[in-house]
């Protein structure tokens, strides 16, 4: 008859401290050594796992910074401590496989790239350490450039309703202004005098743009209607039809003869002037499609809409080359620089600086906390924003510092909703900037003549928050 055997339970308390003892007896030699005490020896293996762990990396000088202090590591060898700890610290035998920083930056530097080393076998660096850890030179921010500040030269009432639309004649003669009253009124850049009203349209004017080419003025509105005028009998001789819901904005090509028109059908079309034929639709947005511009290079057309996108086009392929994505609302105004191959975007949340022809981010231009509906840019390097509550923005254009605000003043009689900026341009000159308002009015801003660096200094202060890509 066979016994069973039953094994005594044992103390889990027991089981662990054994578990612990064989460990340490394990791996305590390989961090604390020989040590007579089991406690000293406990405190030293931990401290050096958790110097290792957290310091190692950092624990001697770059062979650069420890020439400049030949007599550092002399001393720190030969201070006498009192304190148990130091004395533990400076037991901790160094490290025999660990790399310094120094040591694995220069080594990623020489094997960066998947280059081979002497065998010839292609050496996989993603285990060394990023490039990022280097300090790279201070960004130095651009200075800005002195402007003088803006004011009020005069105010043109004559239009019934919104002004909504401007263009400025090539030849600084005259402009024309398109508004909610139907009509397209063309007056004297001078004088502000009326010189001639415009019909045609059945609703709002929303878009104007007058031919350098010909003598030909192009306008669309709400009424789906894109018309060109033939300003030496002043009347309409084509009309332009495709678009399927109200056409908001228009730009005509600075060399070819086509015209690019956009509005709340979500494209932007190509016409032929003379033939009046539809050649592209530029499709892709999702929104209203609220500004156009067209330039002589690549990107051509580029476009903002109320999907909060900026898209560039290839004109001859007819599809986009690019989608910009940075903003977070509606993009309700482009405008182009005169003399850079750079262009500005307007939204509620900021104003962006882009360059040409990728759609490469620059800057942000801040501090303009409204919804913008309107961007200009002229060849003294002034970028205009003008929003939707009346408030008015002066930047310098290569730093991207606000120089000046202004609040419009709404006409006698208006309410002080009414104080909106719906349009902008500068003169040819750029001396002078014509703002179309929501209270029926036209303003013309001029800069102060009798204002110095003195009288009106720059206020800047560079921070390293904001920076400049």
């Amino acid at each position: 008859m066979l016994s069973v055997g039953v094994t005594e339970a044992r103390d889990p308390k027991e089981l662990i401290s054994r578990s612990a003892l064989r460990t340490r007896e394990v791996f305590g030699n390989e961090y604390a050594g020989t040590l007579a005490s089991p406690l000293e020896a406990s405190q030293k293996t931990s401290l050096t796992v958790r110097m290792r762990a957290e310091y190692d990396s950092v624990r001697e000088l770059p062979p650069h910074l420890a020439a400049k202090l030949p007599g550092a590591k002399k001393q720190s060898g030969s201070m006498p401590s009192s304190d148990p700890t130091q004395k533990l610290i400076q037991g901790i035998p160094p490290p025999t496989s660990s790399l310094s920083i120094s040591q694995a930056l220069t080594l990623r530097s020489k094997l960066s790239n998947g280059m081979s080393n002497g065998a010839g076998a292609l050496i996989d660096n993603r285990a060394q350490p990023s490039s990022a850890l280097i300090r790279r030179q201070n960004v130095q921010p651009i200075k800005p450039e002195w402007h003088a500040p803006w004011k009020l030269m005069r105010v043109i009432s004559g239009h019934l309703g919104w002004v909504r639309s401007v263009a400025v004649e090539p030849g600084n003669q005259w402009f024309c202004t398109g508004a909610g009253d139907r009509t397209i009124k063309i007056w004297d850049l001078a004088s502000g005098t009326l010189k001639l009203s415009l019909t045609g349209h059945i609703s709002t004017v929303r878009g104007l743009a007058v031919s350098s080419r010909h003598p030909y003025l192009f306008s669309c509105g709400e009424d789906k209607m894109i018309k060109c005028y033939d300003l030496e009998q002043n009347k309409v001789i084509r009309h332009y039809h495709g678009h399927l819901s109200g056409v908001y904005s228009l730009s005509l090509h600075p060399t070819l003869d086509i015209l690019v028109t956009s509005g709340r059908d979500a494209v932007a079309r190509v016409w032929d002037i003379r033939t009046r034929q539809n050649i592209h639709v530029l499709g892709g947005h999702t929104g209203t499609v609220s500004d156009v511009k067209c330039q002589e290079a690549d990107p051509q057309v580029i476009t903002g809409s109320m999907d909060s996108t900026i898209r560039l086009w290839d004109l001859a392929a007819g599809k986009s080359m690019a989608v910009l994505t940075h903003h977070k609302k509606s993009v309700r105004a482009l405008a182009l620089h005169p003399n850079e191959f750079t262009f500005a975007s307007g939204s509620a949340d900021n104003v962006k600086q882009w360059k040409c022809p990728e759609g490469t981010f620059m800057q942000n231009f801040e501090g303009h906390n409204a919804i913008v509906n309107t961007l200009s840019i002229n060849s003294d390097n002034v970028l205009f924003s003008g929003a939707d509550n009346g408030s008015m923005c002066f930047y310098d254009w290569k730093s991207g510092y606000k120089y000046q605000s202004l609040e419009t003043t709404v006409q006698p009689g208006s309410l002080e909703a009414e104080a909106g900026i719906f349009a902008s341009t500068f003169d040819k000159t750029g001396l002078r900037l014509i703002t179309c308002e929501a209270d029926k009015t036209i303003k013309i801003w001029k800069q102060d003549e009798n204002a110095t660096e003195e009288t009106h200094p720059i206020e800047w202060a560079p921070t390293l928050s904001r920076r400049k890509f």
